[in-house]
């Protein structure tokens, strides 16, 4: 029962992602791999023993000349309208394929007690969100679920900034190993994690199955 319910929180992550960071590939070509073959995804990770204090002091450094300035909060059920509004505002404009997110899927992704989602608000306005999943027996891996950023602070050191915000969130709650997934033809957001020190550990492949796609699952 509980591999049931970890699967299906997986699925809706997967599903409100759907074919979301593959910036890329074509439209065509994705979805057609989706329907073939499946789309493979590098599976990375981070032992949380491995981050160097000089790693961190980089990062926090970078952080701090961001001229952004954001303002990093725990989403409360609140601001589940600004998640979705976010979410479907950064890949319509995206070249991707497109599904809009519901309020129903963002709020059983929010509601899972073993996830947590960050926004980030710029000059006043929600822009940014990423959404963490802890799983291991003891909840000790921190898992990068997925990342949205509206369009006009995309490329700005934002997405950094976010995740610089994850990292500290995971570290208060004493995660041993840090992962997350990028997709195989994404090879900016590859060599980015790669350059932070995360590194792959496997390669698994998603079929259509492997999403929710249907919003009716409880």
């Amino acid at each position: 029962m509980a591999n049931s319910r970890l699967n299906l929180k997986r699925r809706r992550i997967r599903s409100f992602f759907l074919l979301a960071d593959k910036a890329e590939t074509t439209r065509e070509k994705l979805q057609n791999e989706l329907e073939t073959k499946g789309l493979t995804y590098i599976q990375m990770k981070l032992p949380v023993a491995e981050i160097t204090a000089e790693l961190e002091k980089k990062l926090k450094e970078k952080v701090e000349k961001n001229i952004l300035n954001a303002k990093i909060r725990e989403a409360r059920e609140e601001d589940l309208e600004s998640i979705r509004d976010i979410h479907n505002r950064a890949w319509m404009t995206a070249g991707e394929p497109f599904r809009p997110v519901t309020l129903d899927t963002i709020k059983k992704i929010y509601d899972h007690p073993d996830t947590q989602i960050l926004i980030a608000k710029v000059y006043g306005t929600d822009a940014g969100f990423i959404i963490l999943d802890f799983e291991g027996e003891n909840k000790e891996i921190g898992v990068i679920a997925g990342l949205g950023v509206l369009p006009r602070f995309q490329r700005k050191g934002l997405g950094t900034v976010i995740g610089m915000a994850a990292w500290n969130y995971f570290k208060e709650k004493g995660v041993k190993e840090l992962r997350c997934e990028v997709h195989v033809d994404n090879k900016v957001s590859y060599n980015f994690i790669k350059s932070i020190g995360f590194r792959e550990y496997d390669r698994k492949t998603y079929t259509r199955d492997d999403f929710l796609i249907e919003e009716d699952d409880d």
